[in-house]
């Protein structure tokens, strides 16, 4: 993969270079799942820290299978940014006969790394990780951080919409406040 040049006020014509990830890249990919979850919010440290292990053996476990495609972005040598493509089984639909619906997920800039075009060339190369596969789309859910990124780079909303079977298991909404057991609860 041909490094980029970043771009922005502090890019200071630094590279960007984005490579495919391996087993070996597996810490890398931790810390920056859960560096997501922690700057999405409404999580505490304890239940961030128990996601750890169950990430690590899920995304692990596919990496390894193919399932799983997973990419680190590089500046000046070090780990900036990273990202995964997951080859989701699906149903086929009328015009969409694939049986694989690439999801993009655990998308993360490093904070000190935010502004170079990380987060572009690592969801470039997931897109073109899926042309390569021959999808005929990808799919993502973005958080209000990436959602700029996401819209530059063609992808736009949908319609989705979901039911929590288990309450606790949900993201607190905005002004909500988080217990010290993880769950949600109204601000008064």
């Amino acid at each position: 993969m041909a490094p980029r040049r970043a771009v922005g006020p502090r890019s200071r014509r630094r590279k960007v270079r984005v490579r495919r990830a391996s087993a070996r890249d597996m810490d890398t990919l931790v810390e920056h799942r859960i560096g997501m979850w922690r700057d999405i919010g409404g999580r505490t440290e304890r239940v961030l820290r128990a996601h750890e292990p169950v990430y690590r053996s899920w995304a692990g476990t596919r990496l390894r299978s193919g399932e799983l495609s997973a990419v680190i972005a590089e500046v000046d040598g070090r780990p900036a940014g990273s990202g995964a493509l997951w080859w989701m089984p699906a149903q086929p639909r009328p015009g969409l006969p694939a049986v694989t619906n690439p999801y993009i997920l655990s998308v993360y800039t490093r904070p000190e790394y935010r502004g170079l075009g990380v987060a572009t060339a690592v969801v470039g190369e997931l897109i073109r990780l899926a042309r390569r596969g021959r999808a005929a789309r990808v799919t993502l859910h973005a958080s209000s951080m990436g959602r700029g990124v996401y819209e530059r780079l063609g992808f736009e909303a949908t319609t989705e919409m979901r039911k929590w079977l288990r309450p606790s298991a949900r993201s607190p909404r905005p002004g909500e406040r988080v217990s010290r057991r993880g769950r949600a609860g109204s601000r008064r």
